[in-house]
């Protein structure tokens, strides 16, 4: 009796799980491990925190400034394919006027032939022996011997154009691999350009109506669309004040001050020259050239293009230039303003100079 009750309180024996049990177990413990895992993890790695208004707007200004250092390379690089594109040109008009040269020598050659074959081959002493007119017929030998110097003549002459004709042909090779070299180069400052810009759309349009407005008021203040010069249909009085307040220093910086003044509240366009609307050195070099004078296309080949002056000495004019890459250009017209062309979204208009890191002066005329 005491045995049963002691074999009754005994626990049963855990025996394990074998065949299909056993892979069923298997599966739903490995089931809770990742599930407790998948838990742990979502609470380690929380959801990267969206960017705040105003890293955006350093983004997008970012982006801006990226975009107008490509701009200028695009400048550059499209001043040399068009210096590629006149070479290739010119060199083709060249090999055309030396073949032309060449076939007519070569027309003028092969009837000298046929004239030749046409009076017979007989020597010259039994033509001499056959004459009835031997004064005759050394006039003609006469000619003859002159007709056989032209021939000599004309052979070399052919053998030149030859040459010359195989070394224009290498040389319009050269520029045509030169000029491929620059589309390709243009091609890549262009995607660069309508990259950044669309980036710089996209992060705009993640901001709501106010934070946008508040950025677009950040802006124009920073390139000079503050109080005075905020309105962007640039109006008469604006552009009278601003005239009558620093006299240019001779004619031709006056001319290229008025053009600059016409300009206001024209769109920024990249890679624009005028006359709707201008990228900052397209719009320098557009004014200047109403002048008379002839500017490089880029900020960083204008900047060399006249006397640098320091900052104290600027007089209406003056080209300034700003940042450390020399990216960005206004026309300096007195009393610490200039006209610039700031940026896609912002018209030309009129800016103080101390808005942006100044980089340097430079006085054309």
């Amino acid at each position: 009796m005491a045995a049963h009750r002691k074999s009754a309180h005994r626990k049963p024996k855990q025996r394990p799980f074998t065949g299909p049990a056993a892979r069923t177990a298997a599966t739903l413990a490995l089931a809770g491990a990742a599930t407790a895992t998948s838990a742990t993890g979502a609470g380690a790695a929380p959801a990267e925190p969206a960017p705040t208004a105003a890293q955006v707007r350093a983004k997008v200004d970012r982006l801006y400034h990226d975009a107008e250092v490509a701009t200028e390379k695009y400048n550059g690089a499209k001043e040399k394919e068009a210096a590629a594109t006149k070479a290739v040109d010119t060199l083709a008009d060249e090999a055309a006027r030396r073949t032309d040269r060449l076939n007519t020598a070569r027309h003028t050659l092969g009837s000298m032939a046929t004239a030749q074959y046409r009076t017979g081959a007989l020597d010259p002493a039994v033509q001499l022996a056959l004459s009835s007119d031997p004064d005759t017929y050394l006039e003609r030998a006469a000619q003859l011997d002159r007709a056989g110097d032209r021939q000599t003549s004309l052979l070399t002459g052919i053998r030149r154009q030859l040459s010359g004709i195989a070394r224009v042909k290498a040389r319009a090779d050269r520029e045509t691999e030169a000029l491929a070299a620059r589309r390709a180069e243009l091609q890549e400052h262009r995607t660069a350009i309508t990259t950044k810009l669309a980036d710089a759309r996209k992060l705009l349009a993640t901001l709501t109506a106010d934070e946008r407005a508040a950025y677009e008021r950040a802006a124009d203040a920073a390139h000079g669309g503050g109080p005075a010069q905020a309105d962007r249909s640039a109006t008469h009085a604006d552009r009278s004040t601003a005239r009558a307040s620093v006299a240019a220093p001779n004619s031709r910086a006056g001319r290229a001050v008025a053009f600059a003044h016409g300009a206001i509240g024209k769109p920024y366009v990249w890679g624009a020259t005028g006359p709707n609307a201008f990228d900052c050195s397209g719009l320098t070099q557009a004014a200047w050239q109403a002048a008379g004078v002839s500017l490089p296309r880029t900020t960083y080949t204008q900047i060399n293009a006249g006397q640098r002056v320091s900052r104290s000495e600027l007089a209406p004019g003056d080209l300034v230039f700003f940042y450390s890459g020399i990216s960005h250009v206004g026309l300096y017209i007195g009393g610490g303003q200039m006209i610039h062309a700031p940026r896609p979204g912002a018209p030309v208009r009129i800016a103080p100079i101390d808005q942006m890191p100044f980089a340097g002066a430079t006085r054309v005329a």
